[in-house]
């Protein structure tokens, strides 16, 4: 391997070559360390075929019975088969096709017709040697998204390229169906590698004997990778992503062909910890352990996966011999307290029994704890201590100060409200923040449109990091599109990387059918958009991938493919109400409102606690002068603590208009406590006091606009009408 040194050239001239698939067998004669480490492997054992020696779980006629579901397991004809609750409802016979991992659980593949591959609710546990099921307490329907039949636990598009070596998904739109296919059943060597059949080639040929060295000898990942390069290569299997197409493109750059998700608080918690699944990537990125340079073979063997030392030795290669002592961790030695791994990567369990520790590698904060409610790393063993007494702890043994975090800017940031701004703005403008909580602080500016936010990531889009720059144009969609500079936008259809040309093309279409892009990016601009209608197709088999598609037919005014791919959605999840929220936007913008008003009513039945379903119907009421309904959704919408400052807005006009002019006043004033610098309601409710004879309310808002922003020319009736010049 000494000559395989990756570049992105390789990269290049691999993917230009006839070349294929070998097997790890061709490997062991030349690697008969790494083959032996690999044989240890989970990669080795990631996806098996069901022999004796493969399948560890208990078939000999056991049975498990949980959440209103009752399962068997047994053998027949030599066939490993699982008695279980189908798609129907009714209990049937599945006859298993694979095994599916195999410590601390083992999972099982039952086939389907149109080539689709479901994984069962009911696991091995492989290290209590017992059977139990995911998703444990809850009662999940059999029409539900997450039953085992349906798209949540579907192989084919939620587990198979991770467990297999060069899968290729090959859905069928139209059908509805797969024909997935991979070389190699399991995690081969040719999985981070590359196909090994041109480095074969070259290892018995003369080029090698002589001593005439082909460039890089086209394999992928030798000893001496770059760092973030090695990263990127584990990264697509863990990390949490989305691909970008069904192509691959030959690439060390991660967003080529893979978007990763970024800490934001739909996965993880306020301050970046994990929460949700994440598979280690996006924690690893925030570390200063990957500021340092450390990359994931530091610590493990590349090879078996394991540690490269066990337990805190591992650390000691880096760290002083004092860390590892009572005085710095004020823990008996050898015991859980003094582990480096349970305070500086607590775990959680995932998939019922499976530890997975957050690789963030952080300073315990229970003083943030205290704060802000964040979890620490020392009330997860003190669950009976409050969160003050860890963070007393913390003073008594470390003093009173702690040095500054970015959580510190990155937990008021992550609660789109008023105060959010200038803790997201602080993130961006600090060199010492890593790329991808710069990448999470942008990911929050679109959540709403903040006073500065445009600016903030038009500034964002030259940085030299592609994710920021992606996240940057993924968020200004929520940005008034006559306002951005058009011309920086489109210069980003030329980009390098692929998910940022599909951005970048994806923004400029909702501008409209109509957009004039500058002639010198028209072509790129041709090629971005087909690169995003393939981004789209590749995700055509989940529901959010049909309400992307449907969104983008939705822009460019094509509303009956809108409203067939929002459907689809709702086809594949009867809970996407996304799907409904869109789709009823579809109606109304055909004229179409009692279709919107029924498709929203079920919104807001199927999640009645979804304040986007009151307040667009509050809307589409409002529309057509059905006041009362409008006022009952709008009041529904405030109840669930809406932060959409239109929804008070909206309100209180109504209201104003209802001749109830007290609520609406207390409505907006309500408002203004969450977004006390909002204009329009500052407007609003100096119109209101106007027109109530209450010039004296009124003066507070209109000197506030006058101080804000004296030139609106909205505005001058208003200082007009109470003499302020």
């Amino acid at each position: 391997m000494q000559y395989c040194k990756p570049s992105v050239k390789d990269a290049a001239a691999l993917a230009a070559l006839p070349n294929a698939y070998i097997g790890a067998e061709k490997c062991q004669s030349c690697h008969p360390k790494q083959y032996t480490d690999w044989k240890m492997s989970d990669h080795f054992k990631a996806m098996q075929e069901p022999t004796d020696s493969a399948v560890l779980g208990n078939f000999n006629n056991t049975s498990l019975q949980a959440d209103g579901v009752s399962s068997r397991f047994f053998k027949k004809e030599g066939k490993y088969i699982v008695n279980t609750q189908g798609e129907d409802g009714q209990n049937h016979d599945y006859t298993v096709k694979y095994a599916f991992g195999h410590y601390p659980l083992q999972q099982y593949l039952i086939e389907f017709p149109d080539g689709k591959m479901q994984v069962t609710r009911q696991s091995w546990d492989s290290r209590d040697k017992k059977w139990f099921q995911q998703y444990k307490g809850q009662k999940i329907h059999y029409r539900d998204w997450l039953h085992w039949t349906g798209n949540a636990q579907n192989w084919n598009t939620m587990c198979a390229e991770c467990h297999s070596t060069n899968l290729k998904k090959n859905y069928d739109l139209e059908k509805d169906s797969y024909q997935t296919s991979y070389d190699l059943l399991t995690v081969s060597c040719e999985a981070c590698h590359g196909p090994g059949e041109q480095h074969v080639k070259y290892i018995n040929g003369k080029d090698y004997q002589s001593g005439n060295k082909q460039p890089n000898s086209l394999l992928l990942l030798a000893k001496n990778t770059k760092q973030l390069d090695q990263i990127n290569a584990c990264a697509p299997c863990h990390a949490v992503q989305s691909n970008v197409a069904a192509d691959k493109i030959a690439s060390t750059e991660l967003l080529d062909n893979h978007i990763p998700a970024v800490p934001n608080t739909e996965r993880f918690h306020a301050d970046g910890q994990v929460n949700e699944e994440d598979y280690n990537y996006a924690s690893f990125l925030q570390s200063k352990m990957f500021a340092r340079g450390v990359q994931c073979s530091n610590c493990h063997n590349p090879h078996s996966g394991k540690l490269v030392l066990p337990g805190n030795l591992t650390c000691l290669q880096c760290h002083a011999k004092t860390f590892d002592e009572p005085s710095h961790h004020f823990h008996t030695i050898n015991t859980a307290g003094a582990a480096c791994v349970n305070c500086h990567a607590p775990g959680k369990n995932y998939m019922g029994n499976d530890l997975r520790h957050d690789h963030s590698f952080r300073v315990p904060r229970p003083d943030m704890s205290v704060t802000y409610a964040t979890p620490n790393a020392c009330n997860n063993c003190h669950q009976d201590k409050p969160a003050k007494w860890a963070a007393d702890a913390v003073v008594k043994w470390y003093g009173p100060k702690r040095k500054y975090s970015y959580v510190e800017d990155l937990i008021p940031g992550s609660r789109i409200d008023n105060k959010s701004e200038p803790h997201l703005l602080r993130l961006l403008q600090d060199s010492t923040t890593p790329n991808i909580i710069k990448a999470t602080a942008l990911n929050y500016l679109g959540a709403t449109p903040f006073p500065n936010g445009m600016s903030a990531l038009m500034e964002s889009l030259s940085s030299a990091d592609a994710q920021i720059r992606y996240e940057a144009l993924r968020s200004l969609q929520a940005y008034p599109k006559n306002n951005m500079n058009l011309g920086a936008i489109a210069a980003m259809l030329k980009d390098k990387v692929r998910a940022v040309r599909i951005a970048s093309a994806d923004l400029i279409s909702s501008m409209g059918k109509n957009i004039q892009v500058p002639e010198e990016f028209q072509s790129a601009y041709q090629t971005a958009k087909a690169e995003l209608e393939k981004n789209l197709l590749h995700q055509a088999d989940f529901a959010h991938g049909n309400i992307g598609i449907a969104d983008h037919y939705q822009r460019n005014g094509e509303f009956a493919n809108a409203e067939k791919f929002y459907l689809r959605a709702l086809k594949k999840d009867s809970l996407a109400n996304l799907a409904r929220l869109n789709l009823a936007v579809t109606y109304n913008l055909q004229g179409k409102n009692q279709d919107a008003i029924q498709v929203l009513q079920l919104a807001a039945k199927t999640d009645p606690k979804n304040d986007r379903a009151w307040y667009n119907l509050g809307l589409l009421y409002n529309e057509i002068k059905d006041n009362p309904n409008a006022a009952m959704a709008f009041e529904k919408a405030i109840q669930l603590n809406s932060q959409n400052s239109r929804l008070y807005y909206n309100y209180g006009l109504l209201l104003q208009q209802m001749s109830k002019a007290e609520k609406a006043a207390q409505v907006l004033e309500q408002g203004l406590k969450s977004f006390p610098q909002e204009e329009s309601l500052h407007y609003a409710l100096a119109y209101v006091y106007l027109q109530n004879s209450r010039p004296d309310k009124a003066r507070t808002h209109v000197m506030f606009l006058k101080q804000v922003n004296p030139n609106n020319p909205d505005y001058q009736q208003l200082f007009s009408s109470l003499g302020i010049r």
